[in-house]
């Protein structure tokens, strides 16, 4: 969508490092499927939460909120204005509105549950959850495995129900947030997805998966690009009963980014706070942000 070249262009005029609140791009190892900065463009401009972390490293909104938020309070310390920017709705909320103080998971309690999950399925982890938590049962999305043994995990760990915990009361921060998001007409926002596939896969997708296939199991690699081409080197079938092709997982790939993307673009729309900005309309942008935080080009 153009937000990569936008984003070192408004950080370099606003004198501003990058914070990414990209929940995927902290992995190393797999900058591909990820689509990270490349090593010139973080040479070109400060980034924070790139490689960061490893592929088994547990990582998650409320870690990140903690970690970022005292990152901001030492940069405002030499910056007037930050640049986040991201595509992983929770984490941005996390900074934005803050999340609820949910304890952090042991190790022991993860792996237990992950290994029940492993071994009963999806619908009895769902039935546990009714038992200890059945408000939260009755909204959550039963046919999501990660939410449902998230919340496990969580009723486990806090000894208590997640609902209970889930205040949803938003946070004051002691700066000021200007939002926007970027869009592009439906058509060439999906010619610009299947084009970024085929680039991926130029620039090595399918030897990145091959390199860490063995982690598959890895919460970090549950994730679109990589679940698909994992698929195909399992011999997975498609639906008809015959053997995945190579194009046949690219397909799923573009499908499931679009898909997502269509998510990212719901959920920014419920937010009246977002600006919404066609992608290439970058003086526009430019304009509002110096509007909204004071300054004159």
């Amino acid at each position: 969508m153009g937000k990569t070249d936008l984003c070192l262009s408004l950080a370099g005029f606003l004198h501003s490092p990058i914070i990414s609140a990209d929940s995927r791009q902290m992995y190393r190892d797999i900058p591909v499927g990820t689509a990270a900065p490349t090593p010139e463009q973080l040479k070109q401009i400060k980034h924070f939460f790139i490689g960061n972390l490893a592929l088994d490293q547990y990582y998650s909104a409320a870690t990140y909120e903690e970690e970022c938020i005292g990152l901001l309070d030492t940069l405002f310390e030499s910056h007037d204005t930050l640049l986040m920017t991201g595509g992983s709705m929770m984490y941005i909320d996390a900074i934005c509105k803050g999340i609820d103080d949910i304890p952090t998971i042991s190790e022991d309690i993860r792996q237990e549950i992950r290994e029940r999950y492993e071994r009963v399925g999806l619908d009895a982890m769902a039935a546990e959850l009714k038992l200890l938590d059945p408000e939260y049962w009755a909204q959550v999305d039963l046919k999501n495995p990660k939410r449902i043994i998230h919340a496990l995990e969580i009723c486990y760990m806090s000894g208590g129900t997640y609902t209970a915990l889930r205040k949803g009361i938003r946070k004051e921060r002691p700066f000021r947030i200007v939002k926007i998001a970027l869009n592009r007409d439906r058509e060439e926002l999906f010619s610009r997805i299947n084009s970024r596939v085929d680039a991926m896969m130029a620039n090595g997708l399918w030897e990145e998966a091959e390199k860490v296939y063995p982690f598959r199991h890895l919460n970090s690699l549950n994730t679109v690009g990589f679940k698909e081409l994992f698929d195909l080197m399992d011999g997975a079938l498609t639906p008809e009963g015959k053997p995945q092709t190579m194009e046949y997982a690219l397909d799923k790939i573009r499908r499931n980014t679009r898909v997502y993307a269509k998510k990212q673009i719901t959920w920014f729309k419920r937010d009246p706070e977002v600006k919404w900005f066609h992608a290439d309309a970058h003086q526009e942008i430019m304009d509002h942000i110096l509007g909204s935080i004071g300054q004159k080009e």
